[in-house]
């Protein structure tokens, strides 16, 4: 009776730890999830969103389609940046010591820097949706790709040089509401060196 006793106490002791690590387990896997809600603010969002619109970010971040008063964005793939299965027109880089050309819907970029395309800014991986604070302060402040030191500096047309002017706050509730837009799986194109692109 007495190994019963101590078989069936034993059994408690483990059935509890593993209730206590796969509640453990999940509330770290919830906290996760609810990155957007539970660290930013209704009103932090919202102030967000006011400043990326009036910054203009759709022209560059967002593709668009043609609707009958020229370019639109297209919501659907808002800030997802330049489409990955983009093909992008043949272009005469014979004057682009003086001239930088535009793709249709404004998300890639020739000129005298190389071919470049613009980021993908929504929640998903592909975009900014496992980057830190720190990177996004870091990518509209030093002008590094991805926020991250030892990388390339963003190329044109990306203003980051007005951008690094904005308060903490600003850049904060920035980040704020990309991170809460709907993630658009879309891996852009990787930035074309001057050679390349003058081939």
């Amino acid at each position: 009776m007495k190994k019963i006793t101590i078989l069936v106490a034993a059994l408690v002791v483990i059935a509890g730890a593993a209730i206590f690590v796969s509640c453990s387990s999940n509330a770290e896997t919830k906290t996760a999830v609810e990155f957007n809600t539970s660290n930013f603010t209704a009103e932090q969002i919202n102030h967000g969103k006011y400043l990326v619109t009036m910054m203009g970010c759709d022209d560059c971040h967002s593709p668009k389609v043609f609707g009958p008063n020229g370019p639109e964005v297209d919501l659907s793939r808002r800030f997802s940046g330049h489409p990955s299965d983009a093909v992008l027109p043949a272009a005469d880089t014979s004057q682009l010591k003086s001239w930088m050309l535009f793709a249709p819907d404004l998300t890639a970029y020739v000129g005298p820097w190389g071919t470049s395309f613009s980021a993908n800014l929504t929640s998903d991986s592909t975009g900014i949706g496992n980057w830190k604070f720190d990177q996004f302060k870091k990518a509209l402040r030093e002008g590094k790709y991805k926020g991250l030191d030892g990388t390339r500096p963003l190329m044109p047309p990306m203003p980051w040089q007005q951008y690094k002017n904005l308060s903490d706050e600003d850049l904060r509730d920035i980040f704020a509401f990309l991170k809460s837009t709907t993630p658009v799986k879309n891996l852009v194109p990787a930035y074309i060196p001057p050679v390349t692109a003058m081939k």
